[in-house]
């Protein structure tokens, strides 16, 4: 009969690698969220009444509706308008663009541009309305507050 709660030397399971609340415990994916959310909270700062009633999401991959040999680039975020029956939506995927940015700092720039792009497209202004530091930054720079 096997033992349980042993591993073959006898000493036991393995733990976890670090405590559940310090920052190595988060999963990719979780980083992620908090890095659109901070996007999301830096925009609602200025736009507070047009984003009221905008629901914001993370998905890992745009959903599969043109076929892998399309011409256009695997897209970065959408808008789903409003509808009698919904509110507008924003949509980030995930894998997309964490698969075009080479750093952390990168990433956080980059998750900023797409949500910026996606607000300016729901309020039908130019990107630079929405953020005046749209695109206008090194890698070096945070977004403007």
């Amino acid at each position: 009969m096997p033992r349980r709660g042993r591993d073959r030397r006898g000493r036991g399971l393995r733990g976890p690698l670090c405590p559940p609340r310090v920052p190595l415990s988060r999963s990719r994916a979780e980083k992620f969220d908090d890095l659109v959310l901070d996007a999301v909270e830096r925009l609602e700062r200025h736009w507070e009444t047009q984003l009221a009633g905008v629901e914001f999401a993370v998905e890992d991959v745009p959903p599969g509706e043109a076929p892998p040999w399309a011409t256009e680039p695997v897209p970065l975020g959408r808008l789903f308008p409003r509808t009698t029956d919904q509110p507008a939506r924003i949509v980030v995927y995930r894998r997309p663009v964490e698969a075009r940015a080479p750093t952390g700092r990168a990433l956080a720039l980059l998750v900023h541009d797409v949500v910026v792009e996606q607000v300016a497209d729901l309020l039908g202004v130019q990107p630079e309305t929405v953020d005046p530091g749209y695109r206008d930054r090194d890698d070096g720079e945070e977004p403007p507050d």
